[in-house]
């Protein structure tokens, strides 16, 4: 699961870092691991863009950042327990 697929207010921790096929090159990988995206750090959607698109906001740890989709499925994240 990518941080994309959380809805809204869900909280889970990122688990891993992956292109996932997409066209992100290894320095985006390396900047959202600078921005705090690493193994176990607790992270949020906080909310979406209009239409429930992009940019997201994200909280990871204490820091709020915004990230467009492509950015946010790089980001693997645990399941949320239902």
């Amino acid at each position: 699961m990518n941080l994309s697929d959380l809805p809204n207010g869900a909280r889970s921790s990122v688990c891993a870092l992956s292109s996932g096929g997409s066209a992100v090159g290894p320095a985006t990988l390396r900047r959202l691991a600078e921005l705090g995206f690493i193994e176990g750090e607790p992270v949020q959607v906080l909310r979406r863009g209009p239409g429930g698109k992009e940019p997201l906001a994200v909280q990871v740890g204490d820091t709020l950042l915004a990230l467009r989709l492509v950015e946010a499925r790089c980001i693997q994240v645990n399941a949320v327990a239902a």
